[in-house]
């Protein structure tokens, strides 16, 4: 057929994910492929636990990578905890609080919603209140960090009132870990899910999740068997125990499962406060070139990601187009908005390895480049040197 080998070309990637990955995980993801029940990868698995740990900042036995990528982290919680019949809350405030309800109709649960403009975090008022008309609801969920609005809530007052109803915790934790403060323990989270391709900046294809003692009762006590064999914990904990002995259960992604262990380990030299404080400070100086420019975020300030930054399209652009010259032209990646805010806003990812000066600048300088030749009332020049200004000032 005359197929050649695929050689893609060297993007810079500042949309809502994948985000740019470490060439350290790069290079492990080369290095020989061994046997899922290899003795040595085995010992690796353990270490990467007690990595993924550190990085949920949780104690929790049950903490591991599913293999698939962060839907199925977001199923395997929702497949475990979720029982026919089972009234969950559901707190949608953008597109993936949206794809939670599926999950729960789907296990033949039951949803009832707790609704906030796109851009605004959850609302615990209006929890508290949802909670209060529905005193047989069992499970809360809701998104930490929402990628598709760049909002993120306040998580540990949501699972206070969650807990004070009797109710378990599911969180979607896919943007925020790594990037954001998230204290499983602390805030008593029951059951949460991340991915790799984020703040991590390993590939995507892996899904952190962890879950606490009471999420587990509710996993063991079940009435009904788990629908999805693949994600039934009962079946993956024999292959993710503790200990040399693991029972066989699917041949896990072994050289994806060592570049998410370069990407933690990366995490751990850096230290979590000091990975939080660089997307926090990278952020400032996108914000102040953003302002600057004349562009505006659509999420208040107290509530918005540092690591997701959305923000309006000067009137009379194309936003399609813009984002189409800075691929070809810059071979820049920056993400569209999706469903209600779909052509309204771009989405502009700091996420992990991406989240640095170097990238902060180069954006700022090729959108003001597009923007400019297009004709778009923005201060042209504008957005650089205030997000130079800020560097100069952090």
């Amino acid at each position: 057929m005359g197929s050649k080998s695929f050689h893609p070309p060297v993007r810079t990637l500042m949309g809502p994910g994948p985000s740019d990955v470490n060439p350290r995980i790069l290079e492990a993801m080369s290095r020989p492929t061994i046997g899922h029940l290899d003795p040595a990868f085995v010992a690796m698995m353990d270490e990467m636990k007690g990595l993924l740990q550190y990085a949920f900042q949780t104690k929790n036995a049950l903490t591991m990578p599913v293999s698939a990528p962060g839907s199925a982290g977001m199923e395997t919680c929702f497949v475990n905890l979720v029982e026919p019949g089972d009234k969950v809350v559901i707190c949608r405030n953008g597109v993936f609080g949206m794809r939670m309800t599926e999950n729960v109709e789907r296990c033949g649960g039951v949803a009832v919603f707790v609704d906030d403009e796109w851009g605004q975090p959850v609302d615990p008022v209006k929890l508290e209140a949802t909670l209060q008309a529905n005193p047989d609801a069992k499970i809360v969920a809701f998104v930490h960090a929402e990628t598709s609005t760049g909002a993120q809530s306040d998580a540990k007052t949501l699972v206070e009132i969650a807990h004070k109803h009797a109710c378990l915790t599911i969180v979607d934790a896919v943007t925020s870990l790594g990037g954001t403060p998230l204290k499983v323990d602390e805030w008593g989270i029951d059951a949460i899910y991340s991915g790799t391709q984020k703040c991590l900046s390993c590939t995507p294809g892996l899904s952190p999740i962890s879950f606490n003692e009471a999420a587990l009762e509710k996993v063991k006590n079940r009435k009904t068997k788990v629908q999805s064999w693949f994600l039934d914990l009962n079946l993956v904990m024999g292959y993710w125990g503790s200990g040399a002995k693991r029972a066989y259960h699917h041949t896990a992604p072994i050289n994806a499962l060592y570049g998410l262990h370069e990407a933690l380990v990366i995490l751990e030299e850096e230290g979590l406060e000091n990975s939080w404080a660089r997307h926090a400070r990278h952020h400032a100086a996108l914000r102040a070139g953003f302002e600057a420019m004349g562009l505006q975020f659509i999420v208040d300030e107290a509530h918005r990601l540092p690591q997701l930054n959305s923000v309006t399209i000067p009137e009379g652009i194309d936003e399609a187009s813009v984002r189409s010259r800075l691929l070809n032209e810059y071979n820049l990646e920056i993400g569209a908005g999706l469903g209600a805010l779909a052509g309204k806003v771009w989405r502009v990812g700091l996420m992990g390895f991406a989240a640095n000066q170097t990238n902060v600048l180069f954006c700022l300088q090729s959108l003001d480049a597009v923007l400019t030749d297009m004709g778009a009332a923005i201060n042209s020049g504008a957005g650089v040197k205030a997000a130079q200004q800020a560097y100069s000032k952090s």
